[in-house]
């Protein structure tokens, strides 16, 4: 196990991760059985014991909201195939695994898949001071643009798998990126890709997208 994740999974049993890479220790965890293991035996050495909050209950008529809320569907589809769709993305997110689940349940009620390009979409789970998390879903064959980022990012693949130029990726496996690094992930040929980033500075696009991103005051996504 590399320092950087020994360091993440101690910063998570001691408490001290923000709440996006917190979220991406605990949809890791609940993939992977030795993380899970790690991460126990890590809050016992800590002698840290977290009570688990409740789950919230959703409002009854989230599943409704989230089937409008899903708006990210290919511009040629007609009606019929959009409503398809639309139910194939909410069974995507009702196999995530908890607490990723819920968290994009939310996220689909208040604003829904966004197109990144050609088939790519991103889903903002969270975003604050301390960080952001995002579900990507990647289509077989497709690629995330080319980018670095502003801070240090990490990306956990939650179904699925993609390839960069570091190496490949399956379910359970985290990539870890710092500014000094760009990358292009293109989603494996056997399935869609989701994959869960979190990141301290978000993305800098290189390219067309990048000059674009400069034009429109380089905020970072």
């Amino acid at each position: 196990m590399s320092s950087q994740l020994s360091e993440l999974y101690s910063a998570y049993a001691a408490g001290t991760l923000s709440p996006s890479f917190a979220l991406l220790v605990e949809t890791q965890a609940a993939i992977r059985p030795d993380i899970r293991a790690h991460l126990t035996q890590a809050e016992t050495l800590s002698g840290i014991f977290f009570e688990r909050e409740a789950q919230t209950r959703l409002a009854p008529n989230a599943y409704e909201k989230t089937l409008h809320a899903i708006d990210e569907l290919e511009e040629e589809a007609d009606s019929r195939q959009a409503a398809q769709m639309a139910s194939e993305r909410l069974d995507e997110i009702m196999t995530l695994p908890e607490p990723l689940r819920e968290k994009a349940l939310e996220s689909c009620v208040r604003g829904g898949w966004k197109r990144l390009t050609g088939g790519v979409s991103r889903l903002d789970i969270s975003r604050t001071s301390a960080g952001s998390a995002h579900l990507y879903r990647i289509k077989p064959g497709a690629s995330v643009p080319s980018h670095s980022h502003f801070g240090n990012e990490l990306t956990l693949v939650v179904r699925g798998g993609f390839s960069d130029e570091t190496g490949s990726y399956g379910p359970g496996d985290l990539a870890f990126n710092t500014p000094d690094d760009t990358h292009t992930p293109v989603g494996d040929d056997d399935g869609v890709c989701m994959a869960l980033a979190v990141s301290d500075g978000g993305m800098q696009f290189k390219g067309m997208l990048g000059i674009l991103q400069k034009v429109f005051g380089g905020r970072p996504l």
